[in-house]
């Protein structure tokens, strides 16, 4: 399985494994491939901890991390950005809370509430920057900007730390971007995918980009892809390797709440949609009532970036607090259909090399009509 981009990452297989979870991190890496820690969630001092944690874990190890740089440049003290929120979106989720039964916010609420403190901010630059101080100190193998080119400052002090930086893309437009901000490589993530994703399948946009990046870069291909055969799909469209997601959550180490974990395993292929009434952009989550609600007639448009964080802040804060799993949002792509069992990153890891090794003896063994 080895392309260009093991050799210049130092890994084993080119198998990417995102995940929030530095224990899924640790074992993508174990295992030979490169773990990728989404940032996102972590203010500065927490992500000092999940760093150091990996690099006692990993012992020299490469792993990389995943920081939001939006595009978007709102900037601003948050009670001047919460002054721009419409009146009628506040009485809509107002609305959705009582219908669903949301309740407060407890004095005592489980920590599990404060994942979605500060949610409002992590589309802001104003947020990742302080993120990058912490990263500049660990020094990871790569850093990933997501939701657009990372600026040329931060690509230049990447490259004089070491680091390798890629770019999270959904169009060979945006893919050329980031090549030309000074990606080392770029990831099309089409959208069957979880989370930030493009209105085009990874089958048509992984080729897309491969060209138009002409060589210049790998290419990681991401969205729906959970089994070896994919893999050697993505491949076969040109792609170096493959960026993975979903198929962790329900890994034995990952630390997604149980309840939500049940939830994926019982899941269908259909059991997702892509909605921007998380972030503004759109996103795959697992589908509920909460999400299914902003497509309803009466609904209004979910606002852009920050804006819409910002209003739905709060809610989720208490929708985790209470408990209230099927209302939870869960990023999980349309490849939630394969996942079936809780396993460990291992064998995931070594079931999706078996499988590739078997689709590219299959193609091996078909004989050409002449």
């Amino acid at each position: 399985m080895k392309t260009k981009v093991c050799e210049q990452l130092g890994i084993e297989v080119p198998i990417f494994g995102f995940s929030h979870c530095r224990d899924v991190v640790a074992a993508v890496s174990a295992a030979g491939g490169l773990g990728v820690l989404g940032a996102t969630t972590f203010p500065p001092e927490q992500l000092e901890v999940e760093l150091r944690w990996l690099e006692e874990r990993l012992q020299g190890r490469p792993y990389g991390v995943n920081v939001l740089m939006a595009d978007s440049r709102t900037e601003g003290a948050v009670e001047d950005l919460e002054r721009a929120i419409p009146p009628q979106h506040r009485e809509f989720v107002q609305g959705l809370e009582q219908r669903f039964g949301v309740p407060p916010l407890r004095k005592d609420a489980p920590a599990a509430g404060s994942i979605y403190q500060n949610m409002e901010l992590r589309s802001t630059h104003g947020w990742a920057r302080p993120q990058l101080d912490i990263v500049w100190r660990h020094r990871p193998k790569l850093l990933v900007s997501a939701l657009g080119a990372a600026p040329p400052d931060v690509v230049e002090r990447a490259h004089k730390l070491g680091m390798k930086v890629g770019g999270m893309t959904g169009s060979a437009r945006h893919a050329q971007k980031h090549v030309a901000a000074g990606a080392d490589l770029v990831v099309a993530a089409g959208n069957e995918g979880a989370g930030h994703n493009s209105d085009v399948a990874t089958m048509v946009l992984v080729p897309e980009v491969v060209d138009a990046v002409a060589g210049k870069v790998p290419v990681l291909a991401a969205g729906g892809i959970g089994n070896g055969r994919q893999i050697a799909a993505a491949q076969a469209m040109g792609a170096d390797g493959v960026w993975l997601g979903s198929i962790w959550l329900t890994t034995v180490e990952s630390d997604l709440d149980a309840g939500s974990v049940e939830q994926l395993l019982k899941a269908g292929s259909h059991d997702t949609l892509r909605t921007r009434c998380w972030s503004g952009k759109p996103t795959r989550f697992l589908r509920n009532p909460w999400m299914e609600a902003w497509d309803e007639r009466d609904a209004p448009e979910p606002l852009g970036t920050p804006f819409q964080r910002m209003l739905i802040a709060p809610s989720y804060q208490r929708i985790v607090a209470a408990g209230m799993h099927e209302l939870m949002a869960v990023p999980v792509g349309q490849v939630v259909g394969q996942m079936r069992a809780r396993r460990r990153v291992r064998d995931v890891m070594l079931d999706l090399q078996q499988e590739y090794l078997d689709a590219v003896s299959r193609l091996y063994a078909i004989q050409p009509q002449v």
